[in-house]
């Protein structure tokens, strides 16, 4: 198992005919190199053998998680599929604290995130794999696919159009509804030529997004009445969830709400029960979530490396100390936190805050104390208190368990508690019914701030039954957004927690971070505060890309401060 907490710079190695390199970020001091530029479809790849588009279509969803798709001859601890995705953009932002970094420091500290490192590389070689892997099957498939592709046709147009849309939102400098001009990412489609990939330009915003809603009407066409055996297969409420995503973006609000009231018919909001269950929160689909992706017994991020390259490892703080003694989060002291300030604007009164552990637990005078009160969390308080916060402060980081997560539970009850080779088998939501509420409530309001504040208030009142329409729009700093738009974010932030959506929503509402405060838990050096929306939030394109793509441009090196902010005052 690997414990090094901090990343070490490793060697780089030049390419073959290339006049650059990929450095790599090895937290264990072990370099090494990897090449490459955007993957395309070969048509003559596919086998024609049996079963070869069944194949195909499986291929695009089973491994969305569990596989190490950048270094499969590695074991990284960040590199375990769309799941770390999520990690990598949320801690860019505030709302998760990240005071004992290690395998996302590169992206919360801003660190080798330049063109030239392996950060670059990691989206690149995982999100241009699965585009490449849906434009088989869209090749395969033909333009008018038989009714026995039909499915699988809309399956793979439906993930290429999520896919792109992580992308664009991940890379474009500007949000859709400030340029739509601007560059997001070369899109790659089934009919690219080799030839083509040497001059690809980055497509504009407008392009891009009409792009993806072109792909999400197929996928709707195509998935109508597929009846699918799960949640990680998509279907046609998920492609109309996706265009819900696509015009709230695109800030085309009557069609945001259009197709959020068409995705969610036939889901259910979690209740309090569901959401903080100690057992199966988070980790298990129920009737909320639209689509999910799930970690497998035999996937090789849990089978090697003690299963501690897992999304489980990272977010899954109850795992036995004296037996396996694994896990980042729960037995290595670098957990992911809940960002002090947004912790205390949540009323006692919301059940959401029932997901992470009081701060005011760390100013009790003795443990017993500490222990009758982490009793409210977890089976086994004895865990939280001598688990993480005792291995931070064996690696020299305070000894606190303030702001700890509990809303992704490990799989499996107490067997999983005991085994992470159970407990880190966990599912891993990527839309849930909630999400449709709020993009519904958003969407409307902007026609019409008193249906949309109607909608907001039914939604929070769900979670909090004392809440107040207006109790959260605090004095953030001002980026034109309105006061309505504060309060939606703000259940936003809180409801979707270290679900993947976070960077997302600072870009498209060009708001700045706030990092240095009092009583910040954020990481010392790396409390930073800025007015508007960070760079290092568009991400670059990796160099062998732009190499080799000669119509390819890139965003500047991101850069960020130097030491800690002066202190906000709210």
């Amino acid at each position: 198992m690997k414990k090094n907490k901090y990343l070490v710079l490793a060697v780089a190695a030049l390419l073959t005919s290339a006049t650059s390199c990929i450095k790599e970020i090895d937290p264990q001091g072990q370099g090494s190199t990897y090449t490459g530029g955007t993957p395309y479809a070969d048509k003559n790849q596919v086998a024609n053998a049996p079963g070869a588009f069944d194949n195909a279509v499986n291929a695009i969803t089973s491994t969305l998680c569990g596989q190490f798709g950048y270094r499969p001859n590695d074991t990284r601890a960040n590199d375990f599929g769309l799941p770390a995705f999520y990690l990598e953009r949320d801690v860019m932002g505030q709302d998760i604290a990240y005071p004992y970094t290690n395998w996302f420091s590169g992206w919360y500290c801003c660190d080798h995130l330049g063109p030239s490192w392996a950060n670059s590389q990691i989206p690149w070689t995982y999100y241009y794999g699965w585009i490449k892997a849906c434009n088989e099957v869209i090749s395969m498939a033909g333009e008018e696919p038989s009714d026995e592709h039909k499915a699988g046709a809309g399956i793979a147009y439906c993930m290429r159009a999520y896919f792109y849309m992580d992308l664009a939102q991940m890379f474009a400098p500007k949000p859709y509804t400030v340029d739509q001009q601007s560059v997001s990412v070369p899109i790659v489609t089934e009919s690219t030529s080799l030839s083509d990939l040497a001059n690809n330009p980055r497509a504009t915003n407008e392009v891009m997004w009409n792009f993806i809603i072109s792909d999400l009407d197929k996928a709707e066409q195509f998935l109508d009445g597929y009846e699918r055996t799960n949640v990680y297969t998509p279907n046609a409420s998920v492609a109309k969830g996706l265009k819900a995503r696509a015009y709230l973006v695109m800030g085309d609000w009557a069609n945001a709400e259009k197709y959020a009231k068409e995705a969610m018919n036939g889901y259910t909001i979690m209740d309090e029960a569901s959401y903080t269950d100690w057992d199966n929160g988070f980790n298990t689909p129920n009737s909320s979530w639209m689509f999910g992706m799930t970690f497998k017994a035999d996937d090789p991020n849990i089978l090697l490396n003690d299963a501690d390259s897992s999304w489980g490892s990272m977010m899954a703080i109850e795992i036995d100390p004296e037996g396996s003694g694994c896990g980042y989060a729960a037995n290595y002291g670098q957990p992911l936190c809940i960002d002090y300030h947004l912790y205390q604007t949540i009323p006692a009164s919301d059940w959401r805050k029932k997901c992470f552990v009081d701060f005011a637990i760390d100013a009790m005078g003795s443990d017993d104390e500490k222990l009758n009160a982490l009793a409210a969390y977890s089976y086994h308080p004895d865990w939280l208190l001598n688990g993480s916060g005792a291995a931070a402060a064996a690696n020299g980081y305070a000894y606190t368990v303030g702001g700890l997560p509990l809303k992704f539970r490990a799989a499996g009850g107490e067997a999983g508690r005991y085994n992470q080779y159970i407990g880190f088998v966990m599912a891993v939501p990527i839309m849930r019914v909630e999400e449709m509420k709020l993009i519904e409530a958003e969407a409307a309001g902007m026609q019409s701030e008193s249906r949309g504040i109607e909608l907001l208030t039914a939604f929070a009142k769900t979670r909090d039954a004392n809440y107040v329409y207006g109790s959260h729009n605090e004095a953030y700093y001002n980026t034109g957004t309105s006061a309505f738009q504060n309060e939606v974010w703000w259940q936003r932030r809180v409801e979707f927690w270290g679900e993947g959506l976070a960077t997302f929503d600072i870009k498209r509402l060009q708001k700045g971070i706030i990092r240095s405060y009092e009583g910040t838990n954020h990481a010392d050096q790396y409390q930073w505060n800025m007015e508007s929306t960070p760079n290092w939030m568009n991400l670059c394109i990796v160099q062998t890309e732009t190499n080799y793509n000669l119509a390819c441009t890139n965003n500047e090196d991101p850069s960020h401060a130097t030491g800690n902010s002066p202190k906000y005052e709210w």
